[in-house]
C-alpha cells in the first residue's frame, strides 16, 4: 500500500528514521523502543486523497478531528471583516489526525494574516483569540453564480504545534477540497461562516477534511 506524505514532513521523518536507526545500531532494544516514533511521524505527515461532495452550495471540513461547541464569534480583526459576531465552527486536531488543510469551499483569497501569540491547548476557546494564527478570507459565489460571500478560515497553532505552513497567495483561486496548507504537531482550524450558511454538523462529531459537509448555501 503506498501512503501519500505530505512534503513537509520528509525532513522529520530522515530525523527520525536515522536516529532509529543509530538507536539499534547501539542498543537493539532501543531502536525497538523508538520505532513506535518513527512510525507515528510518517503517520502524522500522511496525505491521503479525499473525495470531495461536488453539489453546488456546501461547505465542507477544512480539517481532521473533531467539532468543537459551535459558538458565535467576530472574525479575528485583520481581516477586515467587521466585529460583527458570525457562525463560528472550531476543528480540534489531536496529534494523530491528518494535518493537512483543505479549502471549504471555491473561492479567492482577498486576505492573509499572520498573528504571533501562544499557545494554549487548540481546544480552549481562548486559543481563538490568543494564540498564533494564520487568517484566510476566501470571497465566495452562493449558489446561483451571482451573489458572492466571505468565509474566513483560521490555522490556529496548539499546545504543541509550532509551525504554521500556508501554501496560498492572496489573489489565488482555490476549488473546494484543494489543499492550501498544514499545521504540525496538534492544532484547530476554525471556520466563520456568514448568516445565511445553514449548519449541518453538531458539537462532539468526528469530521474530515474535504469530506465532511458543515453547511450549506441556499440556492
Amino acid at each position: 500500500m503506498r501512503l501519500p506524505i505530505h512534503r513537509e514532513g520528509w525532513p522529520f521523518i530522515a530525523f527520525a528514521a536515522v536516529a532509529n536507526l543509530l538507536a539499534w545500531l547501539l542498543a537493539p532494544w532501543a531502536g525497538w523502543m523508538l520505532l513506535p516514533v518513527t512510525l507515528w511521524v510518517i503517520a502524522f505527515f500522511r496525505d491521503p486523497e479525499r473525495k470531495v461532495p461536488t453539489d453546488e452550495g456546501l461547505v465542507v471540513c477544512p480539517a481532521d478531528g473533531k467539532l468543537l461547541p459551535i459558538v458565535k464569534a467576530a472574525p479575528p480583526a485583520e481581516l477586515g471583516m467587521g466585529d460583527r459576531p458570525v457562525t463560528r465552527l472550531s476543528i480540534f486536531m489531536n496529534i494523530f489526525n491528518v494535518h493537512v488543510n483543505r479549502a471549504p469551499c471555491a473561492g479567492t483569497v482577498t486576505k492573509l494574516a499572520y498573528r504571533p501569540g501562544k499557545f494554549f491547548n487548540a481546544s480552549f476557546d481562548k486559543a481563538s483569540t490568543d494564540n498564533e494564527r494564520m487568517s484566510m478570507r476566501l470571497s465566495v459565489k452562493k449558489p446561483g453564480g451571482m451573489a458572492e460571500t466571505d468565509i474566513a478560515v483560521i490555522q490556529i497553532a496548539g499546545l504543541v504545534a509550532r509551525r504554521i505552513v500556508s501554501e496560498t497567495s492572496e489573489g489565488q483561486h482555490l476549488c473546494r477540497g484543494d489543499r492550501f496548507g498544514i499545521i504540525r504537531f496538534g492544532s484547530r482550524v476554525d471556520v466563520y461562516l456568514p448568516d445565511d450558511a445553514r449548519v449541518m454538523v453538531s458539537p462532539g462529531q468526528s469530521v474530515s477534511a474535504g469530506q465532511t459537509i458543515l453547511a450549506s448555501f441556499s440556492s
